[in-house]
């Protein structure tokens, strides 16, 4: 079966470093990963991007047709993406972006790419412009991972990090509502995708978290540290809450244009620290123990050579044993028979 335009620009990619030829030479390329909105598959399409200031952006213009390419449906079910640019491969959060900020956005797209201009001209959808955020690692950069323990912490700080971004959105949105003074409906800010899309990788990243844990760490715990189970179990159960809190939290972030500020702002901060205190329990419980696993975990030991008694080690019959034969020696032994120059 041949293969299709994209796949070959994928391997050409991949195999030159990120450089192609053909119509996309000389071009900014990157390759999306997206996960599929009802598959669950895993998609990668090679896409234009242009730069603004520190945001990487990508349109999703299928060149003016008149519904959305399939990697712009993907990633609104599913916005953790995976980019790559060059020889760099990293793990980002697609936010497409509203209101002002899109249209702005997309003046400085047409700036350094006019084409999107004629795109944009030919369909009456509104080419959406999406930001491909990179995960935030605080001020000191990400952590060296040398163990489990270093793993652990690296998901919950992640973690931590899209809670207080949702707070801290939502309080923006929650401001400009208050804010609006006159008639007719408060101006929406602008914000709702984002919180949408960080809140929706947030739940899924705990979600897959926690289902690891369950399915492949928590046992293997239990059956080497004995004395770890009371943990164990309680952390299953809590499992259970924080999947129940984390539907509460997508509920009320799905109402966040009509809900009376107060009640939000109360429900969004009790969920939080349940959830903050659910990640701080479990860091108390399994740090000491997961620092001593090694993570990514190296290859299985080789299994060991079998010992062999001294009685059952076979002893050649001198008589029937073959005398060496000269002209079978290998050619760099003391009996070469090579001839030598």
């Amino acid at each position: 079966m041949p293969k299709s335009f994209n796949q070959q620009v994928i391997e050409e990619f991949r195999a030159n470093g990120g450089k192609v030829g053909g119509p996309f030479e000389g071009g900014d390329l990157l390759l999306l990963t997206t996960t599929g909105a009802k598959s669950g598959e895993r998609h990668t399409v090679p896409l234009a991007y242009v730069r603004e200031g520190g945001l990487l952006l990508i349109v999703a213009s299928a060149a003016g047709a008149p519904s959305h390419p399939a990697w712009y449906h993907n990633l609104l079910a599913h916005p953790a993406v995976r980019v790559e640019i060059g020889t760099e491969t990293y793990e980002a959060i697609a936010v497409p972006a509203e209101g002002a900020r899109r249209e702005r956005l997309f003046r400085q797209v047409v700036r350094v790419a006019p084409g999107y201009a004629d795109y944009q001209a030919r369909t009456t959808r509104t080419l959406p412009v999406v930001v491909l955020e990179r995960p935030e690692h605080g001020a000191a950069g990400p952590r060296e991972v040398d163990n489990l323990a270093d793993k652990l912490i690296e998901v919950h700080t992640w973690l931590r990090s899209q809670l207080r971004y949702i707070r801290a959105e939502a309080d923006a949105h929650l401001a400009a509502r208050a804010a609006h003074q006159g008639s007719g409906a408060p101006p929406v800010p602008g914000l709702g995708l984002q919180i949408r899309q960080h809140c929706l990788v947030f739940c899924e990243t705990l979600t897959f978290h926690h289902t690891g844990e369950d399915a492949h760490v928590f046992p293997a715990l239990a059956h080497h540290h004995p004395h770890l189970r009371e943990a164990l179990d309680r952390l299953r159960d809590e499992h259970r809450t924080v999947a129940r809190i984390k539907d509460e939290l997508l509920a009320l972030l799905a109402d966040i244009g009509t809900a009376d500020p107060h009640h939000f702002r109360a429900e969004l901060v009790r969920m939080s620290k349940e959830l903050t205190a659910h990640l701080d329990y479990e860091e108390e419980s399994l740090l000491p123990v997961l620092a001593e696993i090694p993570f990514p975990p190296g290859p299985p030991a080789p299994p060991p050579e079998p010992v062999l008694s001294p009685a059952s080690v076979p002893t050649p019959d001198p008589v029937s044993a073959p005398a060496p034969d000269p002209e079978s020696a290998p050619a760099d032994s003391a009996g070469s028979t090579a001839v030598r120059r």
